[in-house]
């Protein structure tokens, strides 16, 4: 009962919400309830009613809250271009109590049926908006799904820039570490201790400071290019830093301990005889990897390949500090949307993108493993 409570609360209701907010759309409906009930029988084609206009100004003179009033604004300019200087001017008039009950008089544009069909729009709780716009995609005026204009996003382009960086680092992690566990395997006593020991004594320590510690070895005065400029292997400081290189040197080595570990569990368990035995039987070493050692420790490069890259598509510290402007990641676009802009269903629709794919690769995954183990038993 308590690990359900934990995974209820810690996993699930975040889960739920976040689901919950990248379809929620509320913020146009919140400070126009009344303008909702009155454009609900338009036709959408008349000029706007005078109870629609009527309604339009008792809802924006009874909204007192400013940041909700902004996010309304927001939301309607970029179904509407235009909306924010109408808005803005309309605000102005209607706090003046000698304003009338009719809009023409503020502005023509109110007399305009778009603009009305933009707010009638907006009004509804529930819409795949920002999920398209995770992508890169829109409705046009007739409710067809379409492609934004170009330059006007660029969510498709950093998601393939998330899943590049995520799949180098993946695959120098399997180069590096595969080895490394092999030696590990073939080791015993103390020499395995310590071997194992460099693999985890990254995870004892923060991601931060891991991360800071390249920020400095790789700078131009730092110790690799000091190193390289002494042994005159190099004549100036190679450019490590602010860009993918560096990215995706100080993630590998973030992430190569995730790598390790499942392929030297599994590598334990393969018994060390079957490479004599194979060798024995004439196979050259290398043969003898390929079609022993290598098709039984599968399992395990493809568990670590799996976990590095998911946990990769998702970093943010490591980018953000090492990489320059054209290598942030998706997370930093989920972030600038949490903490800049406060719009919490783009920011939710971006991260339920980014689950979807991550789930379709662990069901991949699953897929993959159980044929293996009903290989291996049969």
């Amino acid at each position: 009962m308590p690990m359900a409570l934990f995974i209820a609360v810690f996993f699930v209701w975040p889960l739920v919400i976040m689901v919950k907010q990248s379809v929620s759309d509320t913020a146009v409906l919140q400070i126009l309830p009344r303008t909702a009930d009155e454009v609900a029988g338009w036709d959408r084609a008349s000029p706007p009613s005078e109870a629609m206009q009527a309604a339009l100004i008792a809802d924006l003179r009874a909204a007192t809250d400013e940041k909700a009033v902004g996010d309304m604004v927001r939301r309607l300019n970029s179904a509407q271009s235009g909306f924010r200087t109408l808005m803005s001017k309309t605000i102005s008039a209607v706090a003046k109590p000698e304003t009338g009950p009719l809009l023409a008089p503020v502005d023509k544009r109110w007399m305009q049926p778009p603009y009305w069909i933009a707010i009638a729009d907006a009004l509804e709780p529930r819409t795949d908006r920002y999920l398209l716009a995770a992508v890169d995609l829109e409705r046009d005026a007739t409710g067809d799904i379409t492609q934004m204009p170009e330059g006007s996003s660029a969510n498709r382009l950093i998601f393939g820039r998330t899943f590049w960086i995520a799949g180098l680092v993946t695959l120098f992690c399997v180069l590096i570490g595969y080895p490394y566990a092999l030696l590990i395997a073939a080791s015993t006593g103390t020499t395995r201790a310590i071997l194992l020991a460099a693999v985890l004594l990254p995870l004892w320590t923060s991601l931060l400071v891991r991360t800071a510690a390249w920020f400095i070895l790789l700078q131009e005065q730092g110790l690799i290019n000091g190193f390289l400029l002494s042994t005159g292997v190099i004549a100036s400081p190679l450019a490590l830093i602010f860009n993918r290189t560096g990215v995706v040197i100080a993630m590998t080595h973030v992430l190569l301990p995730l790598m390790v570990l499942p392929i030297y569990s599994v590598l334990v368990t393969i018994p060390t005889n079957l490479m004599p035995a194979a060798t024995s039987l004439g196979a050259h070493p290398l043969r003898a990897f390929v079609h022993v050692m290598l098709p039984l420790s599968l399992r395990g490069v493809v568990s670590g390949m799996l976990l590095v890259f998911m946990t990769a598509v998702g970093y943010y510290i490591t980018p953000a500090l090492v990489g320059g402007a054209g290598d942030q990641m998706i997370s930093a676009i989920i972030a600038f949307y949490s903490t800049q802009t406060a719009n919490w269903s783009m920011a939710s629709a971006l991260g339920m993108v980014l689950l979807a794919i991550t789930l379709v690769l662990y069901v991949v995954y699953a897929q993959l493993s159980g044929r293996n183990s009903i290989g291996g038993r049969m």
